[in-house]
């Protein structure tokens, strides 16, 4: 295993270092004081690290851009934040059990957050589960939700993809049938579409997932379990479940998952 370790502070960063080594004795630990100069390690060497213990706060490149830059070149590494401050992190970042350590380090919660990296990230149950990463998919109760039409799920998709944002029907007829001029004809397959989709969610009881206005469709996303939400929001672990793939079997979802890799988010 290859593991970094990044804090601009030098004895700190010599001690968790040395932590590090006591908790995984096998690994190779490369120490950095700047985060900068470990991304030029990872070009410069092509090298992938498998988990990276990184400060938060940093002169330069900050422990949060940092992860963001690491995830567009090395999207498998795994990333631990390091920090001496739990109340600001906890309240600033809302930070998940995984990908979150206080300093000083020892040596046994440096060995959970390694054990931590070897299990998949999984959405919270029960309830209504939205999976953005890879496939999109839906699930209930840890099963797959069925949709009476594809199109049906489809529309769902990018009602998540907006964010909870309004979507009218011009803009949904634009996305789902991009090479139908006849819009007034799309309105109508789109009025079928929500109310088949309403139908379904009111199967499950979660009829007031969706808000339908005139002209204007849109979700609550506050009830939904999204990892894509998750990430927007600060959740490590969904960061660091996030490979560069998003609603892989949508073609209009290569805006939002090209912006996923260059944007950096407000963590």
């Amino acid at each position: 295993m290859l593991i970094f370790a990044i804090d601009d502070e030098l004895k700190t960063l010599q001690a968790c270092t040395r932590i590090i080594r006591e908790a995984k004795p096998d690994a190779e630990v490369f120490a950095f004081q700047r985060a900068n100069k470990a991304l030029e390690e990872i070009r410069k060497k092509n090298i992938r690290p498998d988990a990276v213990f990184c400060d938060i706060r940093m002169p330069g490149l900050s422990g949060l851009e940092f992860a963001i830059e690491l995830k567009k070149e090395s999207p498998f590494s795994k990333i631990i934040f390091m920090t001496g401050y739990e109340e600001y992190a906890v309240d600033a970042f809302r930070l998940h059990a995984q990908g979150y350590i206080l300093k000083p380090l020892e040596k046994e919660r440096v060995s959970e957050e390694l054990e931590l990296l070897n299990n998949p990230y999984q959405l919270q149950s029960p309830g209504l589960q939205v999976r953005c990463f890879g496939y999109f998919e839906v699930f209930f109760n840890g099963e797959p939700l069925s949709f009476n039409r594809r199109k049906a799920k489809e529309l769902f998709a990018y009602l998540i993809d907006r964010n909870g944002d309004a979507c009218t029907m011009e803009e949904i007829s634009a996305v789902l049938w991009e090479d139908e001029s006849d819009i007034s004809h799309t309105k109508n397959r789109i009025r079928v579409l929500i109310s088949d989709l309403r139908a379904t969610l009111a199967s499950i009881g979660q009829e007031d997932l969706m808000i339908r206005k005139s002209g204007w469709v849109s979700l609550r996303r506050s009830k939904v379990d999204c990892d894509y939400y998750r990430m927007l929001d600060g959740d490590i672990t969904a960061l660091n479940s996030y490979h560069g793939e998003y609603m892989n079997q949508y073609s209009w979802a290569e805006f939002t998952a090209g912006k996923l890799w260059a944007q950096r988010y407000d963590l």
